[in-house]
């Protein structure tokens, strides 16, 4: 099945079986390997990548169900030399450990802080009319689709905290 992405900005024609994950055409047909199989049933999110930036697992979800769409996956947000203010926080944070479900989390944490900015409240945000305030448990709520097996949690949190501009 014929299926047209643009992935990280580039045009993409891919020529795939319709039963093919957007997370196996990410990494086997395009060698984009930052996005990770981790459960293979979206229970864990290192899989995640923004779809016309909005956060999904991209094991869950079939490449034709998105043609036309635009996806950006971790190697979309920055590249060594020129990281992303998130990446940057990740890492002098220490952010992760054993960096395998460091590309979900970022993803995953991009797209939040735009949820944030566009004023979308989770289930715990206080105030429904204001800003959501970056507290652990704020975030904690809002990053819960994504697991670390090494319980890097708090520098997670605190690498969030700080692209957003947060202080502890």
């Amino acid at each position: 099945m014929e299926t047209n992405l643009t992935i990280n900005g580039t045009q993409q024609h891919l020529n795939l079986d319709p039963r093919t994950t957007l997370l196996d055409a990410l990494r086997h047909h395009l060698g984009l390997t930052g996005s990770k199989k981790g459960c293979d049933h979206g229970q864990c999110g290192a899989c995640t990548v923004m779809v016309n930036g909005r956060r999904i697992n991209a094991c869950l979800t079939l490449a034709c169900m998105h043609d036309g769409d635009e996806v950006t996956t971790i190697e979309g947000l920055g590249q060594p030399g020129n990281l992303s203010p998130l990446q940057e926080a990740f890492v002098s944070e220490d952010g992760f450990q054993c960096g395998y479900c460091t590309p979900g989390q970022i993803c995953s944490a991009t797209a939040m802080l735009e949820e944030i900015s566009n004023g979308w409240p989770s289930h715990v945000t206080d105030d429904l009319d204001g800003k959501a305030k970056l507290t652990a448990e704020e975030i904690s709520e809002r990053m819960s689709g994504n697991l670390c097996r090494c319980s890097a949690y708090p520098n997670i949190v605190e690498a969030i905290r700080k692209a957003a501009g947060e202080n502890a």
